[in-house]
């Protein structure tokens, strides 16, 4: 029963790179009630936030975050910080599309704070760069220059574009 499940996830994951989310979803979802099934509860919740990435790309973000939902706590329980951090972030990206910017920037924090205390810089930049969009549409230009600031920060070999940025982002604040 593994094997299927495994099968199912690798569908996903070719449909997903091919664009086609439809089948994406279907696969991801297949896989994910197999694991459950199986009782292998991590196996699951990976297959879930596979699955809640894919709603958000076919735009059915309220889907996402069902998906996406309590697969962080499944993580944190098994110690892997790394997909808590990036279940959560999937959580916030759900919450962002259906317009909770509130919340959504709270378990972005969450996220990029899993992914900091890890040393996972390259994931904490792009999910403080969600963080700092969120707060460019919202009109809060000093916020998001800070949070721009911290997010070039969190790279670890910033290019000279992120040099430069990094230098007039200084001086805005």
């Amino acid at each position: 029963m593994e094997k299927i499940a495994l099968a199912f996830s690798e569908e996903g994951k070719k449909a997903f790179e091919r664009g086609d989310f439809e089948k994406a979803i279907q696969s991801f979802s297949n896989a994910a009630e197999n694991y459950t099934t199986e009782e292998k509860l991590l196996n699951a919740a990976e297959e879930k936030n596979n699955l809640s990435v894919a709603l958000l790309q076919a735009e059915r973000a309220e889907e996402a975050l069902e998906a996406a939902k309590g697969t962080d706590t499944i993580f944190a329980q098994a110690g892997d910080k790394l997909k808590q951090a990036m279940a959560i972030g999937n959580q916030a990206a759900a919450l962002d599309e259906l317009g909770d910017l509130d919340e959504a920037i709270v378990l972005y924090h969450q996220s990029a704070s899993l992914f900091a205390e890890i040393g996972e810089g390259d994931y904490q930049e792009t999910v403080l760069k969600s963080i700092a969009a969120i707060e460019l549409r919202s009109g809060k230009l000093q916020n998001t220059a800070q949070t721009m600031l911290a997010s070039l920060s969190a790279t670890k070999k910033p290019n000279l574009f992120q040099r430069f940025l990094k230098f007039i982002l200084r001086i805005v604040r």
